[in-house]
């Protein structure tokens, strides 16, 4: 069989797929600076043509950057709010899609605030993310979650333990909403919880997303890595749930042996043991989060 395709050469149009744009931009020597989130704003700008529009043209498949968390913007940022943070490392901070509704809101807050106490962590106090509504479709707004940011306190422990127990806490936290809330709950979600990075991201085309987030203009936020991620959805339909980055990776295709794979992890899942987590590996299960994309099961799930 020949190798030439009608449109010439090796290049085969059948074989072109869509995809999600997907970038990295860092500081080699690890020194932070405000110009690294600016570079991940360029060349999101730049896969713009690598992301989806919904019916109305204004609402995008998602967008989203991950970097360091900014200790200097958020130490200046919560001393109004009368919450002291201790030095780097030594609290994390949680970005939370909540329900719009206060009532059911509190709810879920209350619930990873208790799995956070339960690994031995302090609550400091949460404060409400800016966000300029007026540049988003009406898609967008009808969907739009509550974002809050809440701050806790590691309680002595070492860095990589604190980060082990952030993720403890918020795998409780997202099962016992989902046994206590069932359908109601499904508007809590966990966007990032870590002392190590943050990620903000929404229902966004590429330019919305500095636009929403005024944040991600001060100065004073800096990193020595921006990841940044332009969905388009292929296999599930958007939300701001699924825009990316996720909480470790940024995906730009399909895993085509999903089943495969989420089979043979929920086959032996009941045999898992971890010296790291000990008795604590209960609130890791269910291992693969229920109904997530294929990049959401590869992410810590």
């Amino acid at each position: 069989m020949s190798l030439i395709s009608n449109s010439g050469g090796l290049y085969e149009p059948r074989r072109e797929h869509d995809a999600c744009g997907v970038g990295v931009v860092v500081n080699i020597n690890a020194r932070r600076d405000h110009s690294i989130i600016e570079h991940g704003k360029q060349i999101l700008l730049n896969l713009h043509h690598r992301g989806a529009a919904g019916a109305d043209e204004v609402t995008g498949d998602g967008a989203g950057i991950l970097f360091q968390v900014p200790h200097e913007f958020f130490q200046a940022t919560c001393s109004s709010l009368n919450i002291a943070l201790p030095e780097p490392g030594q609290y994390g901070v949680g970005m939370i899609f909540g329900p719009q509704d206060q009532a059911l809101r509190n709810k879920c807050e209350q619930v990873l605030e208790e799995s956070l106490k339960h690994y031995g962590m302090e609550i400091l106090g949460w404060r409400d993310v800016p966000a300029q509504r007026d540049c988003l479709g009406k898609i967008a707004l009808e969907s739009e979650p509550a974002i809050r940011q809440i701050f806790v306190h590691s309680g002595g422990l070492q860095e990589t333990v604190l980060e082990q127990k952030l993720y403890l806490a918020r795998k409780r936290a997202e099962k016992l909403v989902r046994k206590k809330l069932g359908q109601a709950g499904q508007a809590f979600y966990v966007t990032s919880l870590s002392c190590r990075t943050i990620c903000y991201k929404g229902m966004f085309m590429a330019w919305q997303l500095f636009a929403y987030y005024p944040d991600l203009s001060d100065e004073r936020l800096t990193s020595a890595l921006a990841i940044v991620h332009q969905r388009y959805s292929t296999n599930t339909f958007p939300s701001w749930q699924l825009a990316q980055p996720l909480r470790c990776i940024a995906h730009n295709g399909e895993i085509n042996t999903l089943s495969g794979n989420r089979n043979h992890l929920q086959a032996r899942q009941a045999q898992m043991a971890s010296d790291v987590f000990g008795e604590d590996i209960h609130d890791l299960l269910p291992v693969l989060t229920p109904d997530a994309t294929d990049s959401g099961l590869v992410d810590t799930s």
